[in-house]
């Protein structure tokens, strides 16, 4: 593990600073905003917005990295979202806040481009895998433990905005130092969407679905918590449960759904994610069961998604997956915008607690789209599965390009049953044809597994 972790310890390092810096902003403004008197229909915009700039950015991304290169790109943007986390304490109104959210949202995907393309160039194909499910534990590992430096100043103060513009700044370093050499970036591919409802609507559905879900839990979990009387600690432990749940039960949910139909699966997690979210709603005072239901919770919901992205490469073809990723990342984009919206308008109506009828309507409607298309199509054979599910949360195309090949030699392995070699005596002019056709299938097949080794 240590050769492989090594040379990409400066990424690896950059992004664990950068998300404990963003990932306590995340939380000290959802609590901060009740101190201010903002309503949930207000806080749900706020975190809205942060959403909406995280679309506008997956656009931006490549393009800016194509022209600054990777460590500038880096290095403008960190400072940028640095400025932005100060500032929501020197300008304190709701709307300067919506501004400086899409500022942060926007900035945030090109440093995850940089990071992912960064490490998808600096690493082999056969271990893209394993640093993929490395920099998806970093990734939700960081944001667990940026819940927990709430305790240093509970009241909430400029100490806590400092703190987090210090972490984001201090990303900067390795990064900047780093003496590994910087990736060409290549062309965008183009996306369909309605190839991907046509081959497995499903797998939008539970895009859509999950973003819907994981938007509202990122932007108004710990504003619940606080809303419902308990201390901004507490609260940000409760977001922590969810995500702990999160990390702990993704790979084992995963590789079950590799062996079963995917769409049962989907329908499953779904149906307990919103059982879960309905006890929740009755528990009353009971602290504990409260904890133990949210990372009940956060098991199901954060499993939806990549459960979904092995759903839908199990129905494209290889030429058409990077850009079918790149669609569903995108519709889980759209519902992680309206999430915060819908569920804060809902809070604002009725009361901080239907949050959690959110959730259980959302991963019921979810559950109930599952289980119409198992109705009227036939069910999957898992022995057909083209793609190895991958612990991962939502982060921007360059990922994408990470999913593991492993998976996918078996669906070459008639096209090109000689990677780059000649058959041991075969005839010489036989065997200088099969060699050029299987070098041509050997390329397609390098591409679409660069696209796929690969946590939102």
């Amino acid at each position: 593990m240590g050769p492989l972790i090594v040379p990409i310890g400066a990424l690896l390092s950059g992004v664990a600073l950068l998300l404990l810096g963003v990932g306590l902003l995340n939380t000290i403004l959802a609590l901060r905003s009740g101190v201010e008197g903002y309503s949930d229909a207000m806080l749900g915009l706020i975190m809205s917005s942060y959403f909406a700039g995280f679309f506008v950015g997956t656009y931006l991304a490549l393009p800016l990295v194509r022209r600054v290169g990777h460590i500038r790109a880096f290095a403008s943007c960190a400072s940028i979202v640095s400025v932005c986390v100060l500032l929501h304490q020197l300008v304190i109104d709701p709307y300067a806040w919506m501004l400086f959210r899409v500022l942060t949202g926007t900035c945030l995907v090109i440093l995850y481009t940089v990071i992912e393309s960064w490490l998808n160039g600096q690493t082999p194909p056969d271990k893209r895998g394993k640093v993929f499910a490395i920099y998806m534990t970093v990734n939700l590992a960081a944001m667990a433990v940026a819940q927990q430096l709430l305790l240093l100043d509970p009241g909430i103060t400029f100490i806590l905005f400092a703190l987090a513009s210090v972490l984001v700044s201090i990303s900067l370093v390795p990064v900047t130092w780093t003496r590994l050499q910087q990736p060409v970036v290549g062309p965008v591919s183009s996306i369909n969407l309605r190839l991907l409802v046509q081959k497995a609507p499903v797998a939008v559905g539970g895009g859509l679905l999950s973003g819907l879900s994981m938007g509202a839990f990122w932007g108004l979990t710990a504003a619940y918590g606080s809303r419902i009387g308990l201390s901004n600690a507490m609260a940000a432990s409760l977001v922590a449960c969810g995500i702990v749940g999160g990390a702990l039960f993704q790979f084992p949910i995963g590789r079950y759904s590799d062996t079963h139909d995917r769409r049962q699966v989907l329908m499953w997690i779904s149906v307990v994610a919103a059982v879960a979210s309905v006890l929740m709603f009755f528990s009353g005072a009971n602290l504990w069961l409260l904890f133990g239901l949210m990372a009940a919770y956060g098991a199901m919901a954060f499993a939806v998604y990549p459960v979904a992205v092995a759903h839908l490469v199990d129905h494209l073809e290889p030429e058409d997956m990077l850009s079918g990723g790149s669609g569903l990342l995108l519709i889980h984009g759209v519902g992680a915008m309206l999430g915060p919206l819908l569920a804060g308008q809902l809070m604002a109506w009725t009361s901080p607690s239907s949050l959690l009828l959110y959730w259980a309507i959302v991963q019921g409607a979810l559950a109930l789209v599952a289980w119409m298309y198992l109705q009227v199509s036939q069910a999957e054979d898992p022995q057909e599965h083209v793609a190895d599910f991958v612990p991962m949360v939502r982060t921007t195309p360059a990922a994408l390009e990470m999913l593991p090949a492993d998976s996918q030699s078996e669906m070459f392995e008639e096209q090109a049953p000689v990677w780059g070699s000649d058959p041991a005596g075969a005839d010489s002019e036989i065997a200088d044809s099969e060699s050029a056709e299987n070098g041509e299938a050997s390329q397609r097949s390098a591409d679409v597994i660069d696209l796929h080794e690969n946590r939102g």
